[in-house]
């Protein structure tokens, strides 16, 4: 067994990335997705890369499975037990509005419905006390009504249960008592043990409606992967940028609702990296939709908090990565007003942009792109043939007729709207963050990424953009390039002043003592196993918490060297800091980490010219230069570093089309990025 393999399922394509151990090379292999059932895609990437499946030493795999899941509302009936008088907490939510002036703007429904929230006597206070018993014989009522009603999943959340999870505990023994052996039962306290009952009810609601989805798709993923002959283990994305057994995201299938998304972000960090800048923003355009992270100093942002709909959060650490319905797919119109808009719908993979052929009926980017000259009239090498006629009917139809403009001058209005909404959206998790995008280096990826960076960065004054070997898999390969992991937390509110140290290591060690048997079960070797501690920390009075690393070697100054580290993040992160007040600690954190030893791509140590490239020209579309200007075509595979190339460009590969505007200098770097900056600059 000699390979490793990144799958990445996209709302358009699914991509392959496979690296070779023997040989320290990559390929890639690129299939459209199915969107019915994913895994069939999967099973077609690897026959599409010449692959033997006994060949195969590991496959991760990053999915969208989940994220459609909660955006379609696609799930299986799911029920909810709740302590009496509780069962509306995630319907009330926490009282905010996404829109805090619009009155007329619902907030989305939850996702287990009022009727299918059961209500149970049982009551613990603050302290862990039990107030009144679980009323086990109204516990079998319910169970047994659950069971004669058909639910496939059940989650139980008690008020206070993190702090004492008795009931909780036994309330699931009773269902699984009553329940089919294949019915998913989770715990808020299993799933969450943080305070604060609507964040800890949302993320055991959607863990809840997700288990079976993620089950049932992992196990018929699995279930193929076997039959073509593999005999690995399967890894997981998850939310927080590490990797889960195929047994790790039974427990934790909320973990997956970000999963596809994160990959991008964890490649962009590491390509920008390799390429010498520890400052990048990650804009990683598919398909369907773009997605932005932000690097600072090599470290990807994180969010202790994320949401796919508004109001319902799910508290686990995650990549923070911004999403907008922004991609090759993306569908021109024209809104009430006459003016020119961009997404977020999408012609998505089926039937898809009108140039497919496969009956697409409306003007998207990769049409705009197709009438500019900017994309070739066949992708994937030479397996999917663009219709150009179609592209020139569709535009001049939804575009050209309704605003009386040229078609070149329509398909270009098309691509800088699009541009617009995606330059927000950096400026969101750039400025809106605190970070001056000048300081950064932009990674344009994705299929469609390297069609728009050039023109990204001029808009921001991003003055370096990185384009990595291979942009439309960049996504897959993130995925060779994580660790198991896992994230546990435990309540402890406290003055950090008074804590106790011995006290606190004491907590850190039960709960390492407790991930460490989750590794051993999940085939970790005890030496490949790793624990970063962590505290949440606040100042006193306030909600917003900060997390920082712990380290207790520092003996009695361990606290005083977080609190130091509290009160410089707090002052990176809100311009203000007060090291004479109060700090109080609200929650201890641990990660825990299974490290998987990981690919080392190796430099190219041949140089070449961009001549040697070369495989014509072509007329190709740029507003500053007026029009279209016959354009010379490069051909990717041919480039090697130290090659130099003069913008106006085009630059093509299986994968992508690199789109190099005038007044831009490209050079390829050892690892065969084109690293292109502008003539200001």
């Amino acid at each position: 067994m000699k390979y490793r393999v990144a799958i990445d399922t996209g709302g358009t394509n699914t991509d392959a990335f496979i690296f070779n151990e023997e040989t320290r090379t990559s390929f890639v292999g690129k299939v459209p997705s199915t969107p019915k059932n994913p895994a069939v895609a999967i099973t077609d990437a690897i026959k599409a890369a010449g692959l033997k499946a006994s060949e195969i030493k590991l496959i991760t795999h990053g999915t969208t499975v989940a994220t459609n899941a909660l955006i379609e509302r696609n799930f299986p009936k799911t029920a909810m037990v709740t302590t009496r008088g509780f069962r509306d907490v995630v319907e009330i939510c926490d009282g905010t509005k996404e829109e805090l002036w619009d009155a007329y703007i619902d907030k989305p429904t939850p996702y287990i419905r009022r009727r299918d929230r059961f209500e149970v006597s049982e009551r613990v206070d603050y302290n862990g006390d039990v107030v009144t018993p679980l009323d086990r014989d109204e516990a079998r009522r319910i169970a047994e009504r659950i069971a004669k009603l058909g639910y496939q999943a059940v989650c139980v959340c008690f008020i206070n249960s993190y702090v004492n999870a008795d009931h909780e505990q036994a309330m699931k023994t009773i269902l699984a008592e009553y329940l089919p052996l294949e019915t998913y039962i989770c715990t808020s306290s299993e799933t969450i043990p943080e305070m604060f009952e609507h964040p800890r009810f949302s993320t055991a609601m959607i863990n809840a409606v997700l288990g079976p989805c993620i089950v049932n798709y992992i196990s018929d993923l699995d279930k193929r992967l076997k039959e073509m002959g593999y005999k690995g283990d399967l890894l997981i994305l998850h939310s927080g940028g590490g990797v889960l057994t195929a047994k790790g995201t039974s427990r934790f299938p909320a973990r997956l609702a970000s999963s596809g998304i994160v990959a991008g972000a964890i490649a962009g960090a590491h390509i920008a990296k390799q390429a010498g800048y520890l400052n990048a923003i990650s804009f990683d355009m598919g398909g369907t939709s773009t997605d932005v992270a932000l690097t600072y100093k090599g470290e990807l942002k994180t969010a202790n908090s994320w949401q796919v709909e508004y109001g319902y959060p799910i508290m686990f650490p995650s990549v923070e990565v911004l999403t907008i319905g922004a991609g090759g797919g993306s569908i021109a119109w024209i809104d009430a007003g006459g003016s020119l808009r961009n997404g977020p719908q999408s012609a998505g993979a089926d039937p898809g942009p009108a140039c497919y052929g496969k009956g697409g009926e409306e003007a998207t980017n990769t049409d705009a792109n197709l009438v500019l000259g900017r994309l070739n009239h066949s992708l994937l090498g030479g397996r999917l043939q663009l219709d150009l006629k179609a592209s020139k009917k569709v535009i001049n139809s939804k575009v050209v007729t309704p605003l009386r403009m040229d078609l070149a001058g329509a398909a270009s209005a098309m691509l800088k709207v699009a541009e617009a909404n995606m330059a927000n959206a950096i400026r969101l998790i750039s400025i809106g963050r605190g970070y001056d995008p000048r300081d950064f280096a932009l990674v344009a990826f994705g299929g469609a990424g390297p069609l728009h960076g050039a023109y990204l960065a001029q808009e921001l004054e991003i003055p370096t953009v990185i384009f990595p070997r291979y942009p439309g898999i960049a996504s897959a390969m993130g995925c060779l390039l994580v660790d198991i992991r896992h994230d546990s937390s435990l309540m402890y509110l406290g003055k950090a002043q008074e804590a106790n140290i011995r006290q606190l290591e004491h907590s850190f060690e039960s709960m390492e003592e407790e991930a460490r048997d989750h590794l051993l079960e999940e085939g970790v070797p005890s030496e490949n196993m790793r624990f970063v501690r962590q505290i949440d920390m606040r100042y006193a009075g306030q909600w917003r918490t900060l997390t920082v690393p712990v380290d207790f070697a520092d003996g009695e100054n361990t606290l005083n060297t977080a609190l130091k580290k509290f009160h410089a993040e707090h002052e990176r992160a809100y311009s203000y800091s007060d090291p004479s007040r109060e700090v109080e600690i609200f929650a201890l954190k641990l990660v825990t980490q299974g490290i998987i030893p990981k690919p080392t791509m190796p430099k190219v140590r041949e140089l070449g010219e961009a001549q040697s490239a070369l495989t014509g020209s072509r007329p190709v579309y740029f507003d500053e230069s007026g029009g279209y200007v016959e354009t010379p075509v490069y051909d990717r595979d041919k480039l090697l570093p130290g090659a130099r190339i003069q913008g106006p460009a085009i630059v093509e590969q299986l994968d992508s089309t690199v789109v190099l505007p005038p007044e831009t200098s490209s050079v390829v770097d050892p690892y065969l990025n084109i690293i292109t900056k502008f003539a200001t600059t």
